[in-house]
């Protein structure tokens, strides 16, 4: 893997963001916005799923929210690897990374699982379930919003 992470810290693009500091910052930014749009819609859906504004269709919230959230996926999908590539080898050692992972994963296929289960607008599925969706998915994307944060005061 250090010799994979050598070769992704030398890529262009990679040379290109550590020597560039606006474009660094412009990715980070880029980064922080998706996080932002991410968790920002994903905590009140997940209210909502927990009974929170009830008079409230769970419909309306998903269709508005679900992709606001999933847009900020995906910037951070195509954003945070481009930080990854500026000094790959020293953040893959770094547990926090790991772990922000763990939870990016758990979070996409639980909310995959629920959706593949009950359709897009979860219209059949038991509270109970939708339930223990949101609280899993708010741990998920909490979790890898801290560590994420945390990734900078690891190490040294």
């Amino acid at each position: 893997m250090e010799v994979l992470f050598a070769a992704l810290e030398g890529t262009t693009l990679a040379q290109s963001l550590r020597s560039s500091r606006w474009l660094y910052a412009g990715v980070n930014a880029a980064h922080i916005f998706a996080i932002a749009l991410l968790v920002g819609s994903v905590v009140p859906l997940n209210l909502r799923l927990l009974g929170v504004w009830r008079g409230i269709s769970r419909e309306a919230v998903v269709r508005v929210l679900a992709p606001v959230a999933a847009a900020g996926l995906v910037l951070a999908l195509l954003t945070g690897p481009l930080l990854f590539a500026v000094r790959a080898r020293e953040y893959s050692d770094i547990g926090f990374l790991q772990l922000k992972l763990i939870f990016i994963a758990v979070g996409v296929l639980s909310t995959l699982a629920l959706c593949r289960a009950h359709g897009f607008l979860l219209k059949d599925a038991p509270r109970a379930r939708l339930a223990g969706h949101a609280i899993l998915s708010t741990v998920c994307w909490s979790g890898a919003l801290v560590c994420g944060r945390l990734i900078a005061f690891a190490g040294d």
